[in-house]
């Protein structure tokens, strides 16, 4: 790979459900995503439900962008995931 800067690696269609990606020069961030499963969380009323979650990482060099705006990327895409952003 030359001239990249941001990649994305799904294992997703692996039993892996979370993993810590490593980033290759001269990338600067890279999204990893796991697998989909479900789990059991309550919902506003206290009743239990399986909603889908899937597991993401985000992996960054902090020569290139410090923490907190890697965390803000990292919750506009859970948000938009989720379907908050719309």
């Amino acid at each position: 790979m030359t001239g990249g800067t941001f990649c994305v690696s799904n294992l997703g269609l692996t039993r892996v459900e979370h993993f810590t990606p490593i980033l290759n020069a001269p990338q600067i961030g890279l999204l990893g995503i796991g697998r989909l499963t479900d789990r059991a969380v309550r919902n506003d009323a206290g009743a239990v439900e399986l909603r889908p979650f899937v597991g993401l990482s985000l992996t960054f060099d902090h020569r290139a962008i410090d923490g907190a705006p890697a965390a803000d990327v990292l919750t506009t895409i859970c948000e938009e995931i989720e379907g908050i952003g719309s």
